[in-house]
């Protein structure tokens, strides 16, 4: 791998090639780095062709190096200024309704909570292990 690759060093590169997950840009005659596609442009990307092609000059920022493996993170994204953020219409806040009790008398009978099934589960899982 080429020496003067840094993390954080924004370089001129070419696409030699697409797959679904990403975007593979030779830096130099020795040196190529993957740019993920959550790393394409701001925002969601659903197909990398509709951004790039092979052949396509990119500039790239280097997000890491690991000489070990021999692998270069970029980003296309960070090179690119971020879309102003959309002021989101609010709605106006509802009042809410006061609470009504209901007398226990015309209540209706709910789910029971767990803890007061759990028992009749018990109980009629036995019951089925004695059927059979």
């Amino acid at each position: 791998m080429s020496e003067k690759i840094e993390e954080g060093s924004v370089l001129t590169g070419k696409v030699t090639g697409i797959q679904p997950y990403g975007a593979f840009v030779a830096l130099d005659g020795n040196t190529q780095g993957l740019v993920h596609i959550s790393e394409i442009t701001h925002g969601y990307v659903k197909d990398i062709n509709e951004f790039l092609k092979v052949g396509d000059e990119v500039k790239v920022k280097v997000l890491s190096v690991d000489e070990e493996a021999g692998k270069v993170s970029l980003s296309i994204r960070a090179t690119e200024e971020a879309p102003a953020q959309q002021a989101k219409a609010r709605k106006p806040r509802q009042k809410r309704q006061p609470a009504v009790i209901i007398p226990e008398a015309e209540q209706q009978q709910g789910f029971n909570t767990l803890k007061e099934k759990l028992q009749e589960w018990i109980d009629q899982s036995q019951q089925e292990e004695i059927n059979k």
